[in-house]
């Protein structure tokens, strides 16, 4: 989501920003007081929302690992990729391919001064400050054309931002316009909130995060799992296809309990035949 900067065209440092609340669940250091008090209200919604937010973290190493090393990908675009952390995508794929390049694509400006300091020795991962929504517009910026081959099989990363487009149309718009542009034996990661639609304490818990982080910079929308499903139509799944993110090939059995909000995030990988 963009920041939007004061008029001076200094950020605004009181208002919350998206990238900076992943960072400050995560446990970071780049985020602020406001920030912080969003946390905060996220929090007491579902207290297990960092463990949420780590186990999301995991889902998203596995999966490149994956890629990396059983598929042989070695070029990635990460969508709004948020502010770095621990494991960011580049340092995942980079450690199984030292030769995989990596563009992350993100328009907000505080995303594009942190990332852009901490890649500038890394010739082969970049920032590219383009509309994720637009992918037509992205294909042409000059990081996305001079670091990704579009007739090779790219790694297109959609974690944790469909949910956050709150139009049904335009989120379906923007999958597909992805998908449409990737070569032949490419791979989609995508995970997005679902409502499980059941009448129980997840569905509820849907509702209620769904509600009160409404007009916050966090704002999201958790779709039927049908829905989420058809953004994927005429890829093939990687088994175990569309699941909870903690069923997706865990790395072996779970030592911390599960939150409600463990319920709530689907995650799979797919292939571009």
């Amino acid at each position: 989501m963009p920041e939007r900067p004061a008029r001076s065209g200094v950020i605004d440092f009181d208002r919350p920003n998206q990238a900076r609340l992943v960072d400050a669940l995560l446990g970071g250091r780049d985020n602020y007081a406001a920030d912080r008090a969003l946390v905060s209200l996220l929090l007491e919604v579902d207290p297990g929302a960092r463990q949420a937010a780590r186990d999301h973290r995991d889902w998203v190493l596995r999966c490149l690992r994956l890629l990396a090393t059983a598929h042989g990908v070695d070029q990635y675009i990460d969508l709004g990729s948020g502010l770095p952390t621990t494991d960011n995508t580049h340092q995942i794929v980079q450690r199984h391919r030292s030769d995989a390049r990596v563009v992350y694509v993100d328009n907000d400006p505080v995303v594009q001064a942190y990332g852009r300091a901490l890649l500038e020795d890394n010739d082969l991962t970049h920032m590219a400050p383009c509309d994720l929504t637009d992918p037509h517009a992205a294909l042409s910026a000059p990081e996305l054309a001079r670091v990704i081959d579009f007739d090779r099989p790219i790694g297109l990363m959609m974690c944790s931002v469909i949910h956050h487009i709150l139009d049904d149309a335009v989120a379906a718009k923007v999958v597909r316009g992805w998908v449409d542009l990737l070569p032949s034996g490419s791979y989609v990661l995508l995970t997005h909130q679902c409502d499980p639609e059941d009448g129980g304490e997840h569905s509820a818990l849907a509702h209620r995060l769904d509600a009160a982080l409404r007009d916050t910079p966090i704002a999201g929308v958790h779709r039927r799992r049908a829905t989420i499903e058809g953004y994927l139509d005429g890829l093939e799944m990687v088994e175990p296809g569309l699941s909870l993110l903690h069923e997706w090939w865990p790395d072996g059995p779970r030592m911390l309990p599960l939150t409600g909000m463990n319920h709530l995030m689907l995650g799979a990988v797919a292939r571009k035949p």
